[in-house]
Formats: C-alpha cells, sequence, structure tokens
C-alpha cells in the first residue's frame, strides 16, 4: 500500500480559486455525464475504467482533464492541469495539496469530483479509490461517495428543523444534503483524517457545519437534535488477524452490536418529534425471524421505530461482497484467508443470513404507546424516498395517537399516485384479483376483497370511512359490525403505508 498522504488544506482564498475552475469547467454531475456519454458513464460506475480513459484522452476539454486527474488517478501534464484550473494554477493546487508533482506532470492526492441531487450541486473530496491507486485501500481511508451514502441520502426525511446531526460523517456527504433543510448542522466523526476532508468539504462547498472529533454519540453528550442522520460502521467484520478493520466500515464490536447499541440509546440525543435515519445490518441465526432481533433492540427504548429490510445475503455472499470492498481480488491469498474469516465468524454464532436495511426511529412528541413497524421492500422504491418516509412517519404518528372510532370519522382519499388492477380468467364475469398499486414510495401492492375494493372506490375526500363502509354493508347485504371490524386493519395498513391520505 502507498504511504497516506496529507488531506487537502482548508485554505480559504485557495479554495475559493479552485471552486471557480471546477464550476468554470463545467465539471458538474451533468457536464461529466455529458462529457463521458451513457457507455463511459455506465462503466465506471461498474468500476470500470477503460472506456472513460479512452473518452477522456481523446478530449481537450478542461472536464475531462479533470476526470483523468481527480477520478481516474492519472498523471496529467502540467500544462494541460494549468489550463484546467487557471484561477488556482499549479502552484495553487500543490499549495492545497490536491496533487503532487510526478516526474513532467502531477497526480492528484485525492478524489475530488461533482455530485449533486434534485435541487444542488456540489464537490466532494475523499481519499483516492482503487480504482484510482490500482492498489488496497488503506484502514484510514476516507471513504467519497458510495451507493451506501447515496442511498441514506435518498432515504432520508427532510422536515425544516434548527439543529441535525451527522453522525460518523465521513467526508461530509450527508452534512451536504442537510444544509439545504437545517440551520445548524453538527458533524462527527472518530476520524481526524476524515473530520479534515469534511472541513475541506464544507469550504469548497461554501457552508458551515460545526465538526466534533468522538466516537459515535460520545462528542454531543446529554445534547438533542430535531434530526439525526448516520451511514454508521456497520459491517459485520471479524474480530481476527488477517482482516483489516477500516474506519469508514467497521466500528470495532463483533457481530452487529454497534447498530443495536445505536438502536438503543440515540434517543436521548432526539428531541421530542425527533426523527434519527440510518443504514444497518443485522445477523438472522438459524430459523429465525429478523424482525424479532430488530424488534428486540427497539423494545424498551421508548421510540417509535419503522424498519425496511431492503437486502438479505448468505454469510457466503456477505463474505465475498466486503472482502472485495477494500480493493482485495478474489484470486489472492489475502481474500481467500479473510474469505474465511468471515465464514468462520458467523458459524461461531450460528448465522444463517444478513439482513441490510433502512432505519428510522422517532421520539413520540406526546405521552402514547410507541409503535413498532418491520417489514420487508426489495423492490424498487421512490427516489428520492425521503418524502415518503416523512409522510410515512407522519402516518404512523397519526394511527398512534387516534382511535379507530378516529379513523371511521375521516373522509380518506385515495393518494394520487394509487391505480386500481383487477385480474380474472377469460370469460370469468368477477375478477378473482383485486389490487391496489402504489406507484411511489414502497410500491405496495394491496390485494382488496370486494368490499374493500368498493371502499377504495369511493375514497374521495367526500364520505367518511364510517359513511362508506355502511353503505358497502348495505348494498352487499353485510353486517355492518363486521365488515367495519375487517375493514379497519386494512384502512389502517393503506394509511400507513401512504396508499390512503387525508385532507390536512
Amino acid at each position: 500500500m502507498s504511504a497516506p498522504t496529507t488531506p487537502p488544506r482548508a485554505d480559504h482564498d485557495l479554495v475559493v480559486r479552485l471552486r471557480a475552475d471546477l464550476s468554470g469547467a463545467g465539471y458538474t454531475v451533468d457536464g461529466v455525464a455529458e462529457l463521458l456519454g451513457p457507455l463511459a458513464s455506465a462503466a465506471l460506475a461498474r468500476e470500470q475504467t477503460l472506456p472513460a480513459q479512452r473518452v477522456t484522452a481523446a478530449s481537450t476539454e478542461p472536464a475531462a482533464t479533470l476526470v483523468r486527474l481527480f477520478t481516474l488517478g492519472d498523471a496529467v501534464d502540467e500544462a494541460e492541469a494549468g489550463a484546467a484550473l487557471p484561477s488556482l494554477g499549479v502552484t495553487g493546487a500543490l499549495a492545497l495539496g490536491i496533487v503532487v508533482q510526478q516526474g513532467p506532470g502531477v497526480v492528484a492526492t485525492c478524489d475530488l469530483r461533482p455530485y449533486g441531487d434534485e435541487d444542488h450541486e456540489w464537490w466532494v473530496a475523499s481519499d483516492l479509490s482503487e480504482l484510482a491507486t490500482r492498489q488496497p485501500l488503506r484502514e484510514d481511508h476516507v471513504l467519497g461517495i458510495g451507493g451506501a451514502s447515496t442511498t441514506l441520502a435518498s432515504w432520508t426525511p427532510r422536515p425544516e428543523v434548527d439543529r441535525a446531526l451527522d453522525l460518523g460523517t465521513g467526508c461530509g456527504v450527508q452534512a451536504l444534503h442537510l444544509g439545504s433543510h437545517v440551520r445548524h448542522v453538527t458533524a462527527t466523526d472518530i476520524s481526524e483524517r476524515a473530520l479534515a476532508y469534511a472541513r475541506f468539504n464544507a469550504l469548497l462547498n461554501g457552508v458551515r457545519w460545526e465538526l466534533r472529533a468522538g466516537s459515535l454519540l460520545d462528542p454531543v453528550a446529554a445534547e438533542r437534535f430535531g434530526l439525526i442522520v448516520s451511514n454508521p460502521p456497520f459491517v459485520i467484520t471479524p474480530r481476527g488477524a488477517g482482516v483489516p478493520l477500516f474506519e469508514y466500515r467497521d466500528g470495532g464490536a463483533a457481530g452487529d452490536t454497534i447498530v443495536a447499541d445505536l438502536v438503543r440509546s440515540i434517543g436521548d440525543h432526539l428531541e421530542p418529534g425527533g426523527i434519527a435515519q440510518f443504514l444497518g445490518n443485522w445477523e438472522i441465526v438459524g430459523d429465525a425471524d429478523w424482525r424479532e432481533r430488530v424488534r428486540g433492540w427497539v423494545s424498551g427504548t421508548g421510540l417509535d421505530a419503522w424498519v425496511v429490510q431492503r437486502d438479505v445475503q448468505d454469510p457466503a455472499q456477505y463474505a465475498e461482497t466486503w472482502a472485495r470492498d477494500g480493493g482485495h481480488h478474489s484470486a489472492t491469498a489475502e481474500f481467500a484467508a479473510m474469505y474465511a474469516a468471515w465464514l468462520d465468524d458467523f458459524a461461531s454464532r450460528g448465522v444463517t443470513a444478513i439482513g441490510f436495511g433502512v432505519i428510522t426511529l422517532q421520539r413520540p412528541a406526546t405521552e402514547r404507546e410507541p409503535f413498532i413497524d418491520l417489514e420487508e421492500a426489495e423492490g424498487r422504491v421512490a427516489v428520492p424516498m425521503g418524502p415518503a418516509v416523512l409522510a410515512g412517519v407522519r402516518a404512523r404518528t397519526w394511527l398512534a395517537e387516534h382511535s379507530d372510532d378516529d379513523l371511521l370519522a375521516e373522509a380518506w382519499r385515495c393518494a394520487p399516485d394509487v391505480t386500481e388492477e383487477r385480474h380474472g380468467r377469460p370469460a370469468a364475469e368477477d375478477p378473482s384479483i383485486i389490487l391496489l398499486r402504489q406507484g411511489g414510495g414502497l410500491g405496495r401492492a394491496v390485494q382488496l376483497t370486494t368490499p374493500m375494493a368498493a371502499f377504495a372506490s369511493v375514497c374521495d375526500g367526500d364520505l367518511t370511512a364510517r359513511q362508506a363502509l355502511t353503505a358497502i354493508a348495505s348494498l352487499l347485504d353485510l353486517s355492518d359490525d363486521e365488515l367495519r371490524a375487517s375493514a379497519v386493519p386494512v384502512i389502517r395498513e393503506l394509511v400507513a403505508d401512504g396508499l390512503l391520505v387525508r385532507d390536512e
């Protein structure tokens, strides 16, 4: 492995000049996508660099030089680098610490690339990836934009709050998103190297964060926030020799203890009504249901919990994923040793599968029984998912605070993205299956009985649920009380997942 470089300097004047050069070069998400084209962009997303190298080598555009330098890790001629960074210049880039000289040219010391969402354009600096260094990662590697960080950003609800915490900020990806709807952002990390990158990225993007060093919640003892987001070190890693412990993914505890402890302790740092959003892995032992394990973490915390399991891997799949993650190739002895260590570690606890999911917790704002909703959604979901998460938390909160009579007194509407599907045998008069399907959110499809299909058809905000069910019972010659009793759990499910909404 190569010797570590120092993170870029947070020099205000030099960073302002760098920002101007990146913007002037069109070094943006859309600009780079247009430069590379769909083939090279898709290949780069699969960690294949050759198509991007071919495209950028044939281009004289400043953005092509910047991609070669800061994404692909190629050496760039000084004159080319200077042309791509006309305000900063090579001298300024050297002083800032984002490049070093190598022969007649320069090479990058960090990964620096554009990043954004629907409404924002940013730049994010981090350590060079193994694609650029052609070597396995160092254990103190500061990760840039990855699948976990973009998943968390997509799923995070974004209420307007005064104070938010980015727990384990890394290079600051989540903190960038928080700045769009939070007045004061606190970001913590145990890695001083990560905090140095976060400091640089805040300056590069013209934002302010309060950065604190320390492990997990230690730096914010006795403080509370309206929103906490975290991409914690959730990876379950063997504690034996020969398996590198990467700071960005490994919390130093056995099994899924890091995530379990976070679930149990994070409520002390939430304001009433405050939400915590983070990713996690959990072990599934034997033929046990994953819900029982996660429910055990939540029980007794006093927190509302909505946990969505997105994927499940067996121990071998999990070992393969994370043994490769640091840049170790499957043909090496190091990979084989790590693979075996993972399998032995899981076997020692009887682990048969590992779940991955998104954990949403809320501190109730009123005295009531917390809701706990543990469900699976392994298919496609809305992007971004955050608005649906916030709506789901609000809906579940309303349900927890209101009785069945309150539910029946509301005039519900089918959400705008809801459609009905009817499936039947050829020549049959009546459908055998009626589905209410959600276009956004979790993409739920709920099978309805004939009475509930009739109920959904009149959910237009006019009749209350009680009025509608009474009319349907009379029309179908059913017991009013029995129909209401069977309908209430279904209505609650449809409200929780956003298929039915009410006028605020």
